[in-house]
This record gives C-alpha cells, sequence and structure tokens, in this order.
C-alpha cells in the first residue's frame, strides 16, 4: 500500500485533544469492566466508536489502543478479546474481517531520536481477511482481500488478496483459490 507518513509531536497536543484521549480512555475502560453483549456493553461501543463500527460488527473486551477515533470498522467484523488498536496514522477494517484474540495493530511508532514524534502510516485490512491470534500488523500495511495472516506472524509489508503469511516477519506460504469464495 502506497502511503505517506506523516508525524504528530506529542508535545503539541491541545487541550482539546487531551480531554477527547481522557474520555476514550474512560470509555474504555468502561467497555473492559462490562458485561460482554449487555445492552450497556453495545452502548458504550456505539459511544466509543459512534459511525465507525459498521451494523453487525463486535469487538471483544478487553481492549487498549489510543486514538480510536481513526479506527473505522466494517460491517461483520468480529474482533477477539485483548486487541491493541494504535490507530493515530488510522486503521480501516473492511467488511467481514476476523480477528483472534491478542491480534495487534499498529497504525503509529515513535522518532528514533525525538520519542515524542510519532511517525503514522494508516493500515488497511481488506474484506473477509482472516487475522490470527496474536498476529502483529505493523504500520503501512495493507492486508489483502480474503489473505489469512498466520498465528503470531508479524506482518511488515503488504499481503496479497488471497495470500496465507505466517512467520516473522511474514512470509506467504500459500496462495488461496479466490474462485471458492462467494
Amino acid at each position: 500500500m502506497e502511503c505517506e507518513e506523516f508525524r504528530v509531536d506529542l508535545d503539541d497536543i491541545t487541550e482539546e485533544e487531551l480531554i477527547q484521549s481522557q474520555r476514550e480512555l474512560e470509555l474504555v475502560f468502561k467497555l473492559n469492566h462490562t458485561l460482554p453483549r449487555s445492552e450497556e456493553y453495545f452502548e458504550i461501543l456505539k459511544e466509543l466508536f459512534g459511525d465507525n463500527l459498521g451494523e453487525g460488527s463486535f469487538i471483544a473486551a478487553p481492549i487498549a489502543g489510543a486514538a480510536l477515533d481513526n479506527l473505522k470498522i466494517g460491517k461483520n467484523v468480529f474482533i477477539n478479546s485483548n486487541s491493541l488498536l494504535m490507530s493515530r496514522g488510522g486503521i480501516t477494517v473492511e467488511d467481514n474481517v476476523m480477528m483472534a484474540a491478542n491480534v495487534q495493530i499498529i497504525s503509529n511508532n515513535h522518532d528514533e531520536y525525538k520519542r515524542q514524534i510519532l511517525t503514522c502510516k494508516p493500515v488497511l485490512i481488506k474484506e473477509g481477511a482472516w487475522i490470527g491470534a496474536g498476529a502483529t500488523i505493523l504500520p503501512g500495511v495493507s492486508v489483502g482481500k480474503h489473505a489469512i495472516v498466520g498465528a503470531c506472524a508479524v506482518v511488515t509489508k503488504d499481503v496479497p488478496d488471497y495470500a496465507v503469511v505466517v512467520g516473522s516477519p511474514a512470509k506467504v506460504i500459500k496462495t488461496l483459490d479466490k474462485d471458492k469464495f462467494e
């Protein structure tokens, strides 16, 4: 995925951004301490993600992350527990994606010399992808349509449509038959 890196200086965060960040922290805490799939749980999900959470999608607590207002989730997405969603650079999850427990999607990093500066690149998880338990997706990566990221894989480069990747760094081990998908 071709994407421009942008930088965020944490020393320049505005009062409004600090208030938004505090609100997000409180909502994440509340979500993580609420009975899953209860009416209250769904209300907190809606308050936390608003229109960025597609119909029929579910995120299982506990979750962690930052800048969750930069996370866009399509329809019928399932994200299992213990997800880490570092969204400063933007994360887009298209429809019908499944993520196992302990998945990390990271769209930002710290500058090597000025740690208060975040280097950011968006992450895109395309339609129907399946992300295995404990996988890590790094900044600037696109995971292809119906691709599979194996458990504990560390994805440092784009994953082609229908590819199966495993390992650290993740490498393609096979390609799925696209004609078998509806």
